[in-house]
């Protein structure tokens, strides 16, 4: 491409990054399907963290409890996840693309970053990101071109593995009208299950549904917010204010069921100490609560309770335990996790890392 530098977005992912370090550590894993989740014995209760493109041609997913995994693949190799080998490696990467000429990167989580540039040709710049990604950290990464983040992002999808491909205002149509609401970033199944209750099935029939149907069925700025993204629409400009996380959180599968109120008590307590000792280390105070409750065999509810601001652990904890009462006590538990919100300083950036933190 030839012509003035414009400013475009990048969206950089790793491809299938977890499994891609760990054959990095084996080489003798390369080709072969690796599943990596909890401590890698599917007689556990765990869940998929990632699968190389190998386990995934077995129908295997992230998410997908680690026993079903294992069947699904009897051949694979099941790998312990192991977070600061992973972080380790994504530092390494962003440091890369923040190496990049005149290049502001937005971090959205261990493998995947916003890159805003300005370019006469924006192919020729992700491919030397590729190259530069693969040359200082030995892994490869599919970029998404586009002239919005939501457009970028979902580009990625389509240039995946080791891929570039552009997606903007001129080909949004013909590339994404067609496809079902849940391909669009930010639209999951339950999402997609309500639009389609009102005949709205595809990206094209989101983009030109009138905005009175998305805002009584979702609130004034969820509906129009959903619209925007059935055009590809939103913001342009790449972010690298520092993120700054908006809470933090703990939660354990139970190898056996909690049934005892005194056992679940005790673990959401044994919880929220881990997750108050990170709020401490931020000094700000907490002002909101969650607890996620796994009843057996696999159904999952959240309870959440806004608290006024406060620093002191008593009163979370009692706020906490009010909680814990909201638990079904005629039900096995399977997991619980809980979660505080903290107060965001005046000029933090609230940031979304899919692949970590919040529920």
């Amino acid at each position: 491409m030839s012509g003035d530098a414009a400013s475009w977005v990048l969206h950089v992912d790793l491809d299938q990054f977890i499994a891609a370090v760990e054959v990095l550590r084996r080489p003798e894993l390369a080709g072969k399907p690796v599943i990596v989740g909890g401590r890698g014995d599917p007689a556990e209760r765990a869940v998929v963290s990632t699968a190389s493109y190998e386990a995934r041609a077995f129908g295997v997913g992230s998410g997908m409890p680690l026993r079903i995994a294992a069947r699904k693949a009897p051949d694979a190799v099941l790998l312990p996840v192991d977070a600061p080998a992973y972080t380790a490696a994504s530092e390494r990467v962003m440091a890369t693309l923040r190496a990049q000429p005149d290049a502001t990167v937005q971090v959205l989580g261990w493998d995947e970053a916003f890159v805003g540039i300005e370019t006469a040709d924006p192919e020729a710049y992700a491919r030397a990101i590729q190259a530069a990604v693969l040359e200082r950290t030995l892994l490869h990464c599919s970029v998404g071109i586009g002239d919005t983040l939501v457009r970028a992002k979902i580009a990625t999808g389509f240039g995946k593995p080791r891929g570039v491909f552009r997606l903007t205002a001129e080909n949004w149509s013909s590339v994404m009208g067609d496809l079902p609401t849940k391909e669009l970033w930010g639209v999951g199944s339950k999402v997609s299950r309500r639009l389609a209750a009102h005949g709205i099935v595809t990206v094209s029939q989101l983009a030109d549904v009138d905005t009175d149907v998305l805002t009584a069925e979702f609130g004034p700025k969820m509906g129009l917010w959903y619209r925007q993204l059935g055009r590809g629409d939103g913001a342009t400009t790449v972010d690298d204010t520092p993120w700054v996380a908006r809470g933090h959180s703990r939660e354990t599968t139970f190898q056996v069921d909690l049934v005892d109120r005194a056992d679940i008590e005790n673990a959401v307590r044994a919880m929220l100490d881990q997750v108050l000792d990170d709020v401490v280390a931020e000094q700000r105070p907490v002002v909101g609560l969650g607890l996620k409750v796994r009843y057996a065999p696999f159904v999952t509810k959240t309870f959440t309770r806004r608290v006024a601001a406060t620093n002191d652990r008593e009163s979370v904890v009692a706020e906490a335990m009010a909680l814990v009462t909201k638990i079904d006590p005629d039900r096995a538990v399977r997991l619980l996790g809980v979660r505080a919100e903290m107060a965001m300083p005046d000029d933090a950036r609230e940031g979304h890392t899919p692949t970590r933190g919040g529920w």
